[in-house]
Order: C-alpha cells, then sequence, then structure tokens
C-alpha cells in the first residue's frame, strides 16, 4: 500500500480530473502520456520510478476488466 503524500488528496483528484474535462479519449490519453513523462523527469531517480510503476501494474492487476 502506498502512503498518500498529498495534503489534500481530494484537490490533487480534481486537479487531474478537470485535466481531462472535455478532452476525446485520445486527447485524455495524449495528456497522459505526457504527464507520466513530465512527472518521471522529476522523480529524476530510475529506481524510485520502477517501483512506481510496479504498484501501477500491481493496483491495474487487481482493477477489474471492463467490457
Amino acid at each position: 500500500m502506498q502512503t498518500n503524500r498529498f495534503d489534500d488528496p481530494d484537490l490533487a483528484y480534481r486537479q487531474l480530473a478537470e485535466a481531462h474535462r472535455g478532452l476525446t479519449a485520445e486527447a485524455s490519453a495524449e495528456l497522459n502520456a505526457r504527464l507520466v513523462l513530465i512527472l518521471a523527469n522529476q522523480i529524476g531517480d530510475a529506481e524510485v520510478l520502477a517501483e512506481a510503476i510496479a504498484v501501477a501494474r500491481r493496483a491495474g492487476e487487481r482493477e477489474p476488466r471492463k467490457p
């Protein structure tokens, strides 16, 4: 389980959701790709990035698949 490091996690969620408002699925995916690369660069540590990728993959494996 990851520790939430945001002072206001609801605000962080709203900011991410709002960034996608009005975008097509393709534009939303492109925004996510750019955001991932920007945040990976901000992390700047390959080991920390690898850990984050592993956490994200495990979380995705627990989520039910949509038809």
